[in-house]
């Protein structure tokens, strides 16, 4: 017969057995190391710690080099993407194939930036070459959300709701991450289509949120283009108090008698 003593240690190693044997189904089914390799890999690499980083070529440049400068803007466009979906979702918008697209296909804009051409093989190119259809596909968009909208007379501020300026914010960042990678292509790094590929999304974002956020977006009402650069806007619509009216007012005079002298 067994002592209470006795009991307690029996009761308490059938419980470590059984705790041994969950952790390991649930290791088994968790595990993203390789056969005969029970370590579970790092997600830090401590190999940019000095300021470098690899492309996918496997040169080493410096984090700051114009590589992974547009490399950095494309993916910060693609979350800005994200964001937008999301909000155009929730809202039933019906062009967030096209978003879910664009994102996509900036993966292959990202990948022929990482291949620089200076340092490529002949296999690293054919693996990230950058092709000219889905350019095509953004121009087909554009016209189309294009013969949807009325004549554009007004600039419009950033807003109209969550998903219209979340796209305003996705135009931005696009325009910056166009312009990050010009000197890329320029300098023969990337395909010049990459850059084509970026200026079309950016004026397709710019479609979509003028179409979509149009009706309660602040308009900004400005003298003809001949002129717009002498004569700032005087008034902003509804959105501005008469006192912003009245130096709106003010700063047109002032700068219209200093033309006039």
């Amino acid at each position: 017969m067994l002592k209470p003593a006795q009991l307690r240690c029996v009761f308490r190693t059938g419980r470590l057995m059984s705790e041994q044997r969950t952790r390991t189904t649930l290791c088994l089914h968790r595990s993203y190391a390789t056969d005969g390799d029970n370590k579970i890999p790092k997600i830090y690499t401590k190999t940019g710690d000095k300021g470098f980083s690899s492309t996918f070529t496997g040169e080493r440049r410096p984090k700051e080099d114009h590589i992974f400068e547009a490399l950095g803007n494309t993916d910060e466009l693609s979350s800005a993407i994200g964001l937008a979906r999301e909000f155009c979702l929730d809202k039933g918008h019906t062009f967030t194939y096209q978003l879910d697209k664009i994102q996509c296909i900036l993966q292959d804009v990202g990948s022929n930036i990482a291949t620089p051409r200076s340092s490529a093989r002949e296999s690293h190119i054919k693996r990230t070459q950058f092709t000219a259809p889905s350019i095509a596909d953004l121009e087909t968009w554009i016209d189309k959300f294009t013969e949807e909208l009325p004549p554009l007379t007004n600039f419009i501020l950033p807003s109209g709701g969550k998903s219209s300026t979340a796209l305003h914010l996705a135009r931005a960042v696009c325009r910056r991450a166009e312009r990050s990678v010009a000197p890329v292509v320029r300098s023969g790094e990337a395909d010049p289509d990459v850059a084509k590929f970026l200026n079309r999304s950016g004026r397709c974002f710019e479609i979509n949120d003028n179409e979509h956020g149009s009706s309660t977006s602040h308009l900004i009402h400005f003298p003809t283009f001949s002129t717009q650069i002498e004569r700032l806007p005087v008034h902003c619509g509804q959105i501005c108090s008469h006192e912003r009216r009245q130096r709106g007012e003010n700063l047109q005079k002032t700068r219209m008698t200093r033309l006039e002298d």
